[in-house]
Parts: structure tokens; sequence; C-alpha cells
């Protein structure tokens, strides 16, 4: 159960858990042989079973639980400066933190209690002594190469869709950068892409792509209940550690949300823990788009014993980072699209609580939790995305990052015939409960 426990307060997630629900039956593409797998994401990306204090304050789970989270709570004994040193953006980021402090930490008291309860977050685990994956992910850079090449041009005439798998089992067919990319198979896919070996979840579908390059999403056709998405934003770590590329606020506003939000539907954007951030997205980024906030969410993130990764009041990093949920409001709420779940009311500061994963800004997947707002057959989108899920669509210039094969643990099934022809659903060329998107023709110009 990917949903370990819920209440009024929020819930507490097993994210690796939701990762893997989507894997349990794959198949394996060979050239034109196929095999069933089962795929697991490696176990030791989520064994953060210590926290990050320059103190030892790692209670026992036996008799201490009463106080566990009150010890994360204390100061770590680095250097403080005094107040009257600190910059603005510090004193903005000490006002918030206090005003949503007894929330984070009362709440995540209470819904450890209730996990622990049950024998989750008691920091009894399962330990894999191994490294951590450590593949060298080069999308983003094959999309500033992608980007030298022509648009497509009209005359051609060639669809912005194209299957992921064709009947023969290949694959060199595909056009990563410039055309969305189906998987209509009823199970989880292994093929090669670009002399590597992906996992793509079922009923999915991509765009590999950078922000130059997004159009073929909006001329994808469709229009998603729900959109979540989680920018690069600028800050002085990201520049120092290179890890990725970051985005300028001003230049979020230029995502094309009003041409892929249906009406009232919901829209989820992960902020960092800079107040200026924060007020960008809620007084300009969503004013600007047409979308009401409605809500603001914190995912708290501990160990595998339930406590904080890092101090509460830590100078330095918080626990806990902030989502803002909003509804798109469109002229058109009368249309047809609008459901029953399309205002659902979104209640104010609920907490996910989750054990994070040890690989840099991999994010839970939100797909549950935000069921109940949106409904069970909404169509989602993931913007800015490093990974796949079942259902969804998703587009980033690192869209395909964790579904690279060393971060799962593949496990031959029983059945290893040739299943081809014994198994139709598993061909993306087949049949699916949602017929295949008509072809559309690609744009000759991008915004």
């Amino acid at each position: 159960m990917s949903v370990v426990t819920q209440s009024t307060r929020g819930c507490v997630l097993d994210a690796r858990a939701l990762i893997d629900q989507g894997y349990s039956r794959c198949t394996r593409w060979k050239g034109e042989k196929t095999t069933h797998v089962t795929c697991c994401f490696k176990r030791q990306c989520f064994q953060i079973s210590k926290s990050h204090y320059s103190v030892n304050v790692s209670a026992a789970v036996d008799g201490g639980n009463a106080d566990m989270l009150q010890k994360a709570d204390k100061l770590s004994k680095k250097r403080k400066r005094k107040h009257s040193e600190l910059n603005q953006g510090e004193i903005d980021s000490q006002a918030f933190h206090e005003k949503v402090r007894s929330v984070v930490l009362e709440g995540t008291k209470s819904l450890v209690d209730s996990a622990r309860s049950i024998g989750y977050l008691n920091g009894v685990t399962v330990t894999v002594e191994e490294p951590l994956p450590s593949q060298e992910c080069s999308l983003a850079a094959l999309c500033e190469m992608a980007k030298e090449l022509p648009l497509v041009d009209n005359e051609e005439q060639e669809n912005c869709v194209q299957l992921l798998v064709a009947e023969d089992g290949c694959t060199s067919h595909l056009d990563l950068f410039s055309r969305l990319t189906e998987n209509t198979a009823d199970w989880a896919t292994v093929v090669t892409l670009m002399g590597e070996e992906y996992v793509i979840p079922p009923h999915t579908s991509f765009l590999l792509s950078d922000f130059t390059r997004i159009q073929p999403l909006v001329h994808y056709g469709r229009r998603f209940e729900l959109i979540v998405m989680d920018p690069p934003w600028e800050n002085k770590s990201v520049k120092r550690s290179r890890r990725y590329s970051s985005l300028p606020s001003s230049q979020l506003k230029r995502l094309p949300i009003p041409l892929l939000a249906s009406p009232n539907s919901l829209v989820v954007t992960w902020v960092t823990n800079r107040p200026s951030h924060l007020r960008f997205v809620c007084d300009e980024l969503y004013p600007h788009w047409g979308v009401e906030v409605v809500a603001e969410w914190y995912w708290v993130k501990v160990t595998t014993s339930g406590q904080f990764v890092f101090p509460l009041d830590s100078q330095h990093k918080k626990p806990y980072e902030v989502l803002v949920l909003g509804r798109y409001r469109s002229s058109a709420s009368n249309s047809s699209s609008f459901s029953e779940t399309s205002d659902v009311p979104v209640e104010d500061q609920r907490l996910i609580v989750s054990v994070p994963s040890a690989l840099h800004s991999q994010k839970p997947s939100l797909s549950e939790v935000l069921t109940p707002y949106v409904g069970a057959k909404a169509k989602c989108l993931e913007l800015f995305a490093r990974s796949l899920q079942p259902g969804w669509t998703s587009w980033g210039n690192e869209v395909l990052k964790f579904q690279h094969t060393s971060y799962f643990t593949l496990t031959p099934t029983d059945d290893q015939a040739d299943i081809s022809k014994d198994e139709p659903t598993d061909s993306p060329a087949s049949s699916s409960p949602e017929k295949p998107s008509p072809p559309r023709h690609c744009p000759t110009t991008v915004d």
C-alpha cells in the first residue's frame, strides 16, 4: 500500500512502492523477441536511515517515540550569525518558517505515530549493501544537440505522435526530441533507446525536449485535469553543483498552461524554500496563467525511523518543501470537460510525509494523493519531469532520467517464452483501453 496512512493533517507515503506498482508486469524487447520481467526500483535509493545532524540525536525507536521529533527539532550546533547579519531573503525565510513550523512539527508527529502503529517508519528495514546507481545522464546535452536540427516542415506532414515500439520490436525509428512517444501497452516495456535500456510504464506518453521545443506537446491535442511541475529553480547550490541547468523565474511564464489545462484543472508546483520563489508563484506566475491559488501543502522528509532528515530549525536546509496548488479558472468553465471533481475543495496546509530518495531531485509521485481532487480518470501531465508515471504524459529535457534500467532491479519471471504471439496486449501497437491518438502534424515554428 503506497499510501500508508492518512488523516486530516495529511498522509504518509511509501514513495518506492508508488514507483513499483507500475512495473509488476514488464515486457522486455530484445530485437523481435520478448520476455517477461518484473522491475523494482532499487531499495538502496530509499535507505535514508540517519538524519543529517551535527550531533547524534538518533533516539531509539523503543522508548523514545514520544520525543523523537522534539529531539530532531533542536538547532544544529553550527555557527550562527546574529540577526542583524542576515540578508532580507534569510529574514523572509525565517518569518515563513515560523508561520509553518507548528503545522509541520505537530502534523508530522501525528502522522509518524500513526504510521508506526502499523509497523511503518519503525527503523526496521532490509539493508542493501550496494552503492547508489551512478548513471551519468546526458539527456539534457542531447536536447541541446537536437536544437541544431531543423524543425519539422509542414510539407513533410509528419505526425506529432509515434508508438514506442513497432510491430517488429524496433525502436530505431523514434524521434524522441520533436514527437510525443506513446506506450499504449497494458504492461510496462523495457526498450533500448539511444543505445541505453529504459523502463517505460504502461499507457504513458513523453516528449524529450527543452523549453524551446515544447510546442509538440501543445499540438498533442490533449487537455489535462492535473498538471504537476517541478521547475529547475535558480539557487546558489545548483550553480555550485552544476547538477542541472536552472531556469530564470520569468521564463516560466512562457509555459503554455492555458493551452494545456482543462477548465478548473488542478495545477501543482513544487517550490523551494526561498520566499521569493513562493511569492513569484502566488503573485505573478499563477495569475499570469489564470490560476487561482487554493492551498499550500508541505512535503516533509523523514528517515526510516521517522526523524526529520534535517533539523527543523536549520538555517541552511529545512526538512520540508512547499507545493502550491491552484485551479485553472477558464472562461470555458461550463464546458463539457467539467467534472464532479473539478471543483472539489482542496484542504490547506496538508502534509505529505515520506522517506526521500537519496537521488538528487527525485520527488515522490503525487498521483494517489491528488486523485480525490481530480478523479481517477483524469488526464495528467508532468512538466520538467525526470521520470514517467503510468497513464501520465511527461515532458522535460531529462524526462527519461530515472527510467534507466540502472535504477531498477530486473528479475526474469517463470515464463520466458516468446510472448509476442501469445500476448497481444504486450505489443504497443495492439489495442488498449484508450484509443491511440489520431495523427497530428508538427508545427513549423516554435513560439
